[in-house]
């Protein structure tokens, strides 16, 4: 795939299914995403894979965090439960940051970040469709906690990756000058 093409059409897919990406495609993206700017090499990220039954294992962990408020109704605990079975594969990205005198947190954290997008990308390039999920259990205590984040880790979100269920929409396009100015302004 031209490196033009792929940057300027990949869109999210969030209706996926079977097959996961195989074991060479992961070892892509995951390639892809330790090619993100990395100030001070910190590799300052960390993935977890979740899929089969490890999925449903995700699903109850989500539903005790909706539980946890009291308010929360039947259904949206069912709800959440049943999140992580959109795609046959979820990554979870999680920003790792190291202490560092040059390097704030902050860098730290746009590192990762990057570092999930070259997996958007990669998978795109494979064939592959994927979406990345955040909202806010994505930040939820009892979430951390569920799948073992160390103090100062943070979720930066779920990557749901599979077989795309129907044709990917088309990127719209966009006019750079929309989001472009100089400064000063003249």
């Amino acid at each position: 795939m031209d490196a033009f093409d792929l940057l300027l059409n990949r869109v999210s897919v969030p209706r996926l299914r079977e097959p996961a990406p195989d074991a060479a495609q992961r070892d892509r993206l995951f390639r892809a995403a330790l090619r993100a700017p990395d100030h001070g090499q910190l590799r300052p990220w960390r993935f977890l894979t979740i899929e089969g039954a490890g999925r449903e294992a995700l699903g109850e962990v989500l539903a005790r965090a909706v539980a946890c408020n009291a308010a929360a109704s039947d259904e949206l605990i069912a709800k959440a439960r049943k999140m992580p079975l959109r795609a046959p594969l979820l990554i979870v990205v999680i920003a790792s940051p190291k202490d560092h005198p040059k390097v704030p947190v902050q860098e730290q954290h746009l590192a990762a970040a990057c570092a999930a997008h070259g997996i958007l990308l990669a998978a795109h390039a494979e064939g592959l469709g994927a979406v990345w999920r955040t909202g806010d259990l994505a930040y939820h205590p009892e979430v951390e906690r569920g799948l073992g984040l160390a103090d100062g880790e943070r979720i930066l979100g779920f990557i749901y990756i599979g077989t795309p269920d129907c044709e990917p929409r088309r990127a719209p396009e966009l006019a750079p000058d929309a989001f472009v100015s100089a400064w000063p302004a003249h």
